[in-house]
């Protein structure tokens, strides 16, 4: 019988709530894009919807979910890692008949090890944003986005090594 490896099951969400301090110049909508990080220093890159809106608060309430299993080593990986938010802005107007990219307008990181370290493992915080470029928005006061963030670890496996059997 082979040595028992254990693995823990993590289930995480994401929930982009809204943006604040916001104003348009010109048509077009805004978007979060958030990146995780994954081991080998890879990153996961993924977008709320575009949200397109003439008040300087943009309602998004949308929610991102993911789980993992992976060895213990790997919860304490996750918990020296960030998340980082930014929002951008894209023209919805298309020239020569195409969109074009999105403009950067701000952006924030968030530790896991926050998350992991708040009550119930779960947090919503308002973040101001770190400004890039503002010729395309007039800004009210800084940009901020509110968001939550949720962890759970229901469960450790046991796995057999030798015969991949789940106990």
């Amino acid at each position: 019988m082979g040595t028992p490896l254990y693995l823990s099951s993590l289930s995480c969400e994401l929930r982009i709530i809204q943006a604040k301090n916001i104003e348009f110049k010109s048509s077009g909508g805004f978007f979060v894009r958030y990146y995780l990080s994954t081991e080998n220093n890879k990153r996961v890159q993924l977008n709320s919807r575009l949200a397109i809106s003439s008040k300087s608060n943009i309602i998004w309430n949308e929610v991102f979910s993911f789980g993992c299993l992976g060895p213990e080593e790997s919860i304490d990986n996750l918990k020296k890692q960030t998340v980082v938010f930014e929002l951008r802005w894209r023209n919805t107007v298309p020239v020569f008949g195409k969109v074009g990219k999105s403009q950067l307008v701000g952006r924030a990181e968030i530790p896991w090890k926050t998350v992991f370290e708040s009550p119930n493992m779960e947090m919503e915080t308002c973040v101001i944003l770190v400004s890039k470029n503002s010729n395309v928005f007039e800004l009210v006061s800084p940009p901020s986005l509110q968001i939550a963030m949720k962890v759970r670890v229901p469960a450790m496996v046991e796995i057999d090594k030798k015969r991949r059997n789940i106990a």
